[in-house]
């Protein structure tokens, strides 16, 4: 199994302790909440067991602190270290055995498409009879898309524009991301792994 890609780059205003941590390239999706009580979506551009880097059309003052809720990571409590274009950065502190496991998820969340390769085969591909559907971006706007097949983990979508690797969207409310391109369209990879129910659920009601 290769190595997790490691971001290399300097990080202003990081703090000492955390550049032990080594910092993994990841997509993992969340919420946040500033000072103000506001929650916002965020997006993790990279992490280590010590600070993230976060996407988001909302940022704090340096200093501020924040309570972030993430994907399949959970609950973060930490300060704002750098503000950037896109986002911010934040620290957190964490007990020496939560930093050993969230060490051994953001390894495993590094390498996972890698690892979907054999865990796909696992999830039953089926073809909706209804195969109109639209995915909504995070901006609001909409396209219209033919649902190719789909599983509990992702879906194929024949679609005429090509948002972006990465790029948020809901399908139905199935949130994503887009991981692939192909000729016709684009492979879609839920923010969580869906139930067989959610899946029938979306299935029975036309896409």
């Amino acid at each position: 199994m290769n190595a997790p890609a490691l971001i290399t780059s300097p990080d202003d205003g990081v703090f000492e302790e955390d550049r032990q941590f080594q910092r993994v390239a990841v997509t993992l999706f969340g919420r946040f909440m500033l000072e103000n009580r506001h929650e916002y979506a965020c997006q993790v551009q990279d992490m280590s067991p010590g600070s993230a880097s976060l996407i988001t059309a909302n940022s704090g003052e340096l200093g501020e602190k924040v309570i972030a809720y993430i994907d399949h990571i959970g609950r973060l409590e930490g300060k704002i270290i750098r503000n950037f274009g896109s986002g911010f950065a934040m620290s957190f502190k964490a007990t020496d055995k939560k930093r050993d496991k969230m060490a051994a998820k953001l390894t495993w969340f590094a390498n996972r498409h890698e690892l979907n390769l054999a865990e796909d085969r696992r999830h039953e591909r089926v073809v909706p009879t209804v195969k109109s559907s639209q995915i909504k971006l995070e901006d609001g706007r909409r396209y219209d898309v033919r649902i190719i097949d789909l599983s509990l983990s992702g879906a194929a979508l024949e679609i005429d524009v090509r948002p972006a690797i990465g790029t948020l969207l809901w399908l139905g409310t199935m949130r994503g991301r887009v991981v692939r391109h192909f000729d016709d369209g684009i492979a879609v990879e839920f923010a969580v792994l869906q139930s067989k129910d959610s899946l029938d659920l979306y299935l029975a009601r036309g896409a």
